[in-house]
């Protein structure tokens, strides 16, 4: 069987509904991956660890519950750029001005994504309030290209490309 991390998202919302990978496995397994490969790549500003298990717990129960049957999302893992407001999360925009900023609702997009079942599991780095094509603009530091860390991963939406990648999302 392919390694849980590089199933695409489809994959593996197949094989989480039929009981072949758990939620909470293929959260593991994601951010086993994020831990050994972010140093080198900085994909993320903020990682959900604890949230994202707390989340999966919850997905799993409401697969086992029949839930969410038609989705092809449930259990997915799914990182999101940061500057798409997700309640209680720091949403920063790559900027030192927003570094403490934690909106109080989520965005339309983060609200269909869980109720699709998906699991946030982070947010991802970028350009500063996503002006640039490099991702070199960062407060939270230069995302690196996994292929070749000579060459920018692009932006402004670097860190999502390259967690990507790196098989880090």
């Amino acid at each position: 069987m392919k390694e849980i991390t590089s199933l695409s998202a489809i994959e593996l919302g197949r094989k989480i509904k039929a009981k072949e990978i758990t939620v909470a496995e293929a959260v593991k397994a994601q951010l086993e991956i994020i831990k050994q490969r972010d140093p080198d790549y900085k994909c993320y500003i903020t990682v959900l660890e604890e949230d994202a298990y707390a989340q999966a717990k919850l997905v799993q129960e409401r697969i086992d519950a029949g839930e969410l049957t038609d989705s092809p999302l449930a259990g997915v893992p799914m990182a999101v750029k940061d500057n798409i407001c997700t309640k209680g999360v720091k949403t920063t925009c790559a900027s030192k001005i927003l570094y403490n900023f934690e909106p109080i609702y989520d965005a339309t997009v983060i609200e269909r994504l869980k109720s699709a079942g998906a699991v946030i599991i982070g947010k991802t780095n970028m350009d500063e309030f996503a002006m640039g094509s490099t991702t070199e603009t960062s407060f939270f530091g230069e995302t690196k290209n996994p292929w070749n860390t000579e060459c920018v991963p692009g932006g402004s939406s670097g860190g999502s490309a390259a967690a990507v990648a790196a098989e880090e999302a």
